[in-house]
């Protein structure tokens, strides 16, 4: 068994952390019912004395309300994380994930009545910051500008149009906005 593991690379640590980790917190939130992820992983708005709602701000995106929702997001977190990861390093990675996580939070708490859970925002980011990866200096990439339109026009339209749908639309929105900002700042 040991000689399969050496063919085996944890060529992502960042990524595939954040995985094994929601993963685990999925597991946990099956066998409790839902009780852990409600109370550990899903933002509410309870007192910002209450120790939990600041922890909460973080660990929101580990969340996952059932298997669809946890496996759209790490889809995609999969497909492109490991080639962010690799082009902007893991340290640079966790950081990004966690200030979206933390500005994401922090905005649905402020001015969302709804809780938020799950890793979208951290999925758009990712979406964003793929367009940069091969980025030339003064020259903005067709694919960038397609990818923005596309994702950004259909999360302005969830969220001016239609109804409370249970998709946080403002945190697509945030994730995608942070991660524009990380491809310019870092290209």
């Amino acid at each position: 068994m040991t000689e399969y593991l050496n063919y085996l690379n944890y060529n992502a640590p960042v990524i595939l952390s954040f995985f094994f980790i929601c993963l685990g917190a999925y597991i946990l939130g099956k066998i409790t019912k839902g009780k852990s992820t409600n109370l550990l992983f899903c933002t509410r708005h309870e007192s910002i004395l209450n120790p939990l709602t600041w922890i909460r701000m973080f660990t929101h995106i580990i969340g996952h309300s059932n298997w669809a929702h946890f496996r759209n997001n790490f889809l995609t977190i999969l497909l492109i994380g490991p080639m962010i990861e690799e082009k902007y390093g893991s340290i640079n990675l966790l950081v990004m994930i966690l200030i979206t996580a933390a500005v994401t939070g922090i905005l649905n708490y402020l001015f969302s009545k709804y809780s938020l859970l799950g890793a979208s925002g951290i999925v758009y980011m990712l979406i964003i910051l793929g367009s940069f990866v091969n980025i030339q200096v003064g020259k903005i990439p067709i694919t960038l500008i397609l990818i923005f339109l596309f994702y950004i026009v259909d999360e302005v339209s969830g969220l001016v149009f239609k109804k409370h749908d249970g998709i946080s639309h403002s945190g697509h929105l945030i994730g995608a906005i942070i991660g524009c900002i990380y491809g310019i700042c870092i290209m």
